[in-house]
Protein backbone atom coordinates (compact mmCIF):
# COMPACT_ATOMS: atom_id res chain seq x y z
CA UNK A 1 0.00 0.00 0.00
CA UNK A 2 1.53 3.31 -0.44
CA UNK A 3 1.55 6.34 1.70
CA UNK A 4 -1.18 8.25 -0.11
CA UNK A 5 -3.63 5.10 0.41
CA UNK A 6 -2.18 4.86 4.05
CA UNK A 7 -3.64 8.26 4.56
CA UNK A 8 -6.85 8.07 3.63
CA UNK A 9 -7.56 4.02 5.17
CA UNK A 10 -10.87 3.66 5.86
CA UNK A 11 -12.14 6.92 5.21
CA UNK A 12 -15.51 6.28 2.82
CA UNK A 13 -17.01 9.68 3.10
CA UNK A 14 -15.53 13.27 2.43
CA UNK A 15 -16.30 16.72 2.71
CA UNK A 16 -16.09 18.57 -0.77
CA UNK A 17 -15.27 21.80 -1.51
CA UNK A 18 -16.39 22.43 -5.14
CA UNK A 19 -13.57 24.93 -7.23
CA UNK A 20 -13.27 26.09 -10.54
CA UNK A 21 -9.99 24.40 -10.13
CA UNK A 22 -8.60 20.86 -10.85
CA UNK A 23 -5.79 19.93 -7.97
CA UNK A 24 -3.15 17.19 -8.56
CA UNK A 25 -2.11 14.73 -6.13
CA UNK A 26 1.54 16.19 -4.66
CA UNK A 27 0.44 20.16 -5.90
CA UNK A 28 1.34 22.28 -3.20
CA UNK A 29 -2.39 24.93 -3.25
CA UNK A 30 -3.16 28.05 -1.01
CA UNK A 31 -6.76 28.66 -0.09
CA UNK A 32 -8.77 31.53 1.50
CA UNK A 33 -11.64 30.36 3.72
CA UNK A 34 -14.40 32.51 4.01
CA UNK A 35 -17.86 31.41 3.63
CA UNK A 36 -19.52 30.67 6.84
CA UNK A 37 -20.36 26.86 5.40
CA UNK A 38 -16.92 26.27 4.33
CA UNK A 39 -15.47 27.98 8.11
CA UNK A 40 -17.45 25.10 9.48
CA UNK A 41 -16.33 22.50 7.72
CA UNK A 42 -12.94 23.32 8.40
CA UNK A 43 -13.60 23.21 11.75
CA UNK A 44 -15.09 19.86 10.87
CA UNK A 45 -11.84 18.32 9.11
CA UNK A 46 -9.36 20.08 11.60
CA UNK A 47 -11.22 17.82 14.07
CA UNK A 48 -10.74 14.30 11.99
CA UNK A 49 -7.68 13.76 9.67
CA UNK A 50 -7.41 17.34 8.37
CA UNK A 51 -8.68 16.07 4.72
CA UNK A 52 -11.07 17.20 2.60
CA UNK A 53 -11.91 16.71 -1.48
CA UNK A 54 -11.55 19.12 -3.80
CA UNK A 55 -13.56 19.01 -7.25
CA UNK A 56 -13.24 20.55 -10.04
CA UNK A 57 -16.88 23.06 -10.51
CA UNK A 58 -17.66 25.68 -13.09
CA UNK A 59 -21.57 26.88 -12.14
CA UNK A 60 -23.25 27.89 -14.93
CA UNK A 61 -26.86 28.92 -15.35
CA UNK A 62 -28.08 25.93 -17.25
CA UNK A 63 -25.76 23.55 -15.31
CA UNK A 64 -25.75 22.06 -12.12
CA UNK A 65 -25.59 23.25 -8.78
CA UNK A 66 -22.58 21.04 -7.33
CA UNK A 67 -20.10 18.55 -8.99
CA UNK A 68 -21.53 15.55 -11.14
CA UNK A 69 -21.82 11.95 -9.47
CA UNK A 70 -19.27 9.99 -10.97
CA UNK A 71 -16.79 12.86 -11.48
CA UNK A 72 -12.94 13.07 -10.42
CA UNK A 73 -11.24 14.78 -7.98
CA UNK A 74 -8.48 15.19 -5.11
CA UNK A 75 -8.04 14.70 -1.52
CA UNK A 76 -6.59 18.00 -0.40
CA UNK A 77 -4.49 17.81 3.47
CA UNK A 78 -3.76 20.94 5.05
CA UNK A 79 -0.65 21.82 5.97
CA UNK A 80 -0.57 24.80 7.70
CA UNK A 81 -3.65 26.82 8.90
CA UNK A 82 -3.79 30.62 10.17
CA UNK A 83 -6.87 31.50 11.60
CA UNK A 84 -7.83 35.75 11.18
CA UNK A 85 -9.74 37.60 14.22
CA UNK A 86 -12.52 37.87 11.74
CA UNK A 87 -13.21 33.81 11.34
CA UNK A 88 -11.38 33.67 7.81
CA UNK A 89 -8.52 31.36 7.12
CA UNK A 90 -6.51 31.19 5.00
CA UNK A 91 -4.86 27.14 4.34
CA UNK A 92 -1.53 25.80 2.63
CA UNK A 93 -2.72 22.48 1.25
CA UNK A 94 -1.18 19.77 -0.68
CA UNK A 95 -2.62 17.41 -2.85
CA UNK A 96 -2.93 13.59 -1.78
CA UNK A 97 -4.89 11.13 -3.58
CA UNK A 98 -7.39 10.90 -6.61
CA UNK A 99 -11.00 10.26 -5.95
CA UNK A 100 -14.62 9.18 -7.69
CA UNK A 101 -17.53 10.86 -6.70
CA UNK A 102 -20.25 8.20 -6.38
CA UNK A 103 -22.99 9.78 -4.87
CA UNK A 104 -23.92 12.68 -2.18
CA UNK A 105 -24.71 12.08 1.64
CA UNK A 106 -27.62 13.77 2.95
CA UNK A 107 -27.08 15.18 6.44
CA UNK A 108 -26.95 18.40 8.86
CA UNK A 109 -23.96 20.07 7.51
CA UNK A 110 -24.11 23.14 5.19
CA UNK A 111 -21.43 21.64 2.96
CA UNK A 112 -21.54 18.84 0.81
CA UNK A 113 -20.30 15.44 1.94
CA UNK A 114 -20.15 12.43 -0.99
CA UNK A 115 -19.41 9.03 -0.62
CA UNK A 116 -16.25 8.36 -2.35
CA UNK A 117 -13.80 5.57 -3.69
CA UNK A 118 -10.05 6.01 -4.11
CA UNK A 119 -8.51 5.28 -7.10
CA UNK A 120 -4.35 5.24 -8.42
CA UNK A 121 -2.51 4.75 -11.24
CA UNK A 122 -2.15 1.06 -12.54
CA UNK A 123 1.24 -0.66 -12.18
CA UNK A 124 3.46 -0.38 -15.27
CA UNK A 125 6.73 -1.45 -16.43
CA UNK A 126 9.31 0.51 -15.96
CA UNK A 127 11.30 -0.05 -19.07
CA UNK A 128 7.88 1.72 -20.50
CA UNK A 129 8.02 4.47 -18.11
CA UNK A 130 11.86 4.94 -17.65
CA UNK A 131 12.26 6.50 -21.18
CA UNK A 132 9.03 8.63 -21.04
CA UNK A 133 10.00 10.23 -17.57
CA UNK A 134 13.27 11.02 -18.61
CA UNK A 135 11.69 13.07 -22.20
CA UNK A 136 9.52 14.61 -19.61
CA UNK A 137 11.97 15.59 -17.33
CA UNK A 138 14.27 16.96 -19.71
CA UNK A 139 11.59 18.94 -21.77
CA UNK A 140 10.44 20.56 -17.87
CA UNK A 141 14.00 21.96 -17.50
CA UNK A 142 14.20 23.32 -20.59
CA UNK A 143 10.79 25.11 -19.57
CA UNK A 144 11.86 26.10 -16.59
CA UNK A 145 15.40 27.68 -17.72
CA UNK A 146 13.73 29.60 -20.34
CA UNK A 147 11.05 30.61 -17.72
CA UNK A 148 13.70 31.90 -15.56
CA UNK A 149 15.66 33.78 -18.15
CA UNK A 150 12.65 35.43 -19.01
CA UNK A 151 11.59 36.50 -15.45
CA UNK A 152 15.07 38.62 -15.48
CA UNK A 153 15.71 36.73 -12.22
CA UNK A 154 19.35 37.22 -11.36
CA UNK A 155 21.41 34.58 -10.39
CA UNK A 156 21.26 30.57 -11.26
CA UNK A 157 18.62 28.38 -11.31
CA UNK A 158 17.63 25.81 -8.63
CA UNK A 159 18.87 22.67 -9.53
CA UNK A 160 15.36 20.43 -10.28
CA UNK A 161 15.00 17.72 -8.96
CA UNK A 162 13.56 14.66 -10.10
CA UNK A 163 10.77 12.07 -9.28
CA UNK A 164 9.41 8.80 -9.70
CA UNK A 165 7.84 8.82 -13.27
CA UNK A 166 3.95 8.84 -11.34
CA UNK A 167 5.03 12.22 -8.70
CA UNK A 168 6.72 13.48 -12.12
CA UNK A 169 3.85 13.55 -13.92
CA UNK A 170 1.48 15.07 -11.28
CA UNK A 171 3.95 17.83 -10.33
CA UNK A 172 4.59 18.51 -14.05
CA UNK A 173 1.16 19.20 -14.58
CA UNK A 174 0.90 21.24 -11.64
CA UNK A 175 3.69 23.31 -12.60
CA UNK A 176 1.69 24.84 -15.55
CA UNK A 177 -1.02 26.95 -16.61
CA UNK A 178 -3.05 24.21 -18.31
CA UNK A 179 -6.61 25.04 -18.81
CA UNK A 180 -8.76 22.89 -16.50
CA UNK A 181 -10.66 20.45 -19.27
CA UNK A 182 -6.72 19.65 -19.74
CA UNK A 183 -5.69 19.38 -16.24
CA UNK A 184 -8.89 16.96 -15.48
CA UNK A 185 -8.19 14.93 -18.34
CA UNK A 186 -4.19 14.54 -16.90
CA UNK A 187 -6.10 13.65 -13.20
CA UNK A 188 -8.86 10.98 -14.78
CA UNK A 189 -5.85 9.07 -16.41
CA UNK A 190 -5.08 5.73 -14.63
CA UNK A 191 -1.69 4.66 -16.64
CA UNK A 192 0.99 6.87 -15.58
CA UNK A 193 2.44 6.35 -19.36
CA UNK A 194 -0.20 8.21 -20.98
CA UNK A 195 -0.32 11.10 -18.33
CA UNK A 196 3.83 11.30 -19.36
CA UNK A 197 3.07 10.74 -23.28
CA UNK A 198 0.77 13.69 -23.01
CA UNK A 199 2.95 15.89 -21.14
CA UNK A 200 5.59 15.33 -23.52
CA UNK A 201 2.90 16.24 -26.72
CA UNK A 202 2.56 19.41 -25.27
CA UNK A 203 5.92 20.45 -23.89
CA UNK A 204 7.35 19.74 -27.18
CA UNK A 205 5.08 21.93 -28.48
CA UNK A 206 5.78 24.68 -26.32
CA UNK A 207 9.46 24.75 -25.21
CA UNK A 208 10.21 25.82 -28.62
CA UNK A 209 8.13 29.10 -28.80
CA UNK A 210 9.29 30.07 -25.00
CA UNK A 211 13.11 29.49 -26.03
CA UNK A 212 12.42 31.60 -28.94
CA UNK A 213 11.00 34.08 -27.15
CA UNK A 214 13.77 34.37 -24.56
CA UNK A 215 16.21 34.80 -27.98
CA UNK A 216 13.79 37.83 -29.32
CA UNK A 217 14.05 39.40 -25.93
CA UNK A 218 17.30 39.03 -25.59
CA UNK A 219 18.45 40.37 -29.02
CA UNK A 220 15.83 43.08 -28.56
CA UNK A 221 17.72 44.22 -25.16
CA UNK A 222 20.69 44.91 -27.35
CA UNK A 223 18.53 47.26 -30.46
CA UNK A 224 18.86 44.44 -32.38
CA UNK A 225 22.20 43.95 -32.68
CA UNK A 226 24.04 40.34 -32.28
CA UNK A 227 27.69 39.20 -32.15
CA UNK A 228 27.39 36.14 -34.23
CA UNK A 229 27.29 36.55 -38.12
CA UNK A 230 24.36 34.51 -39.65
CA UNK A 231 25.84 31.89 -42.16
CA UNK A 232 23.06 32.68 -45.18
CA UNK A 233 23.83 30.21 -48.44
Amino acid sequence: MTEEANKVLGIRQLPIFPLPLVLMPHELLPLHIFEPRYREMLSDVTAGKNMFGISLFEPSESGPERPAEGSVGCVAEIREAQTLEDGRSNLLTVGVIRYRLNSYVDGPEPYLIAEIDFFEDEEEDAETLTPLSDEVFDLFKRMAVAAHKMSGQSGALPDLPKAEPQQLSFLVSAAFNLDNSLKYKLLKMTRTSRRLAQLKDVLSRSVGQVEETVKINKVSRTNGHVKKKLDID
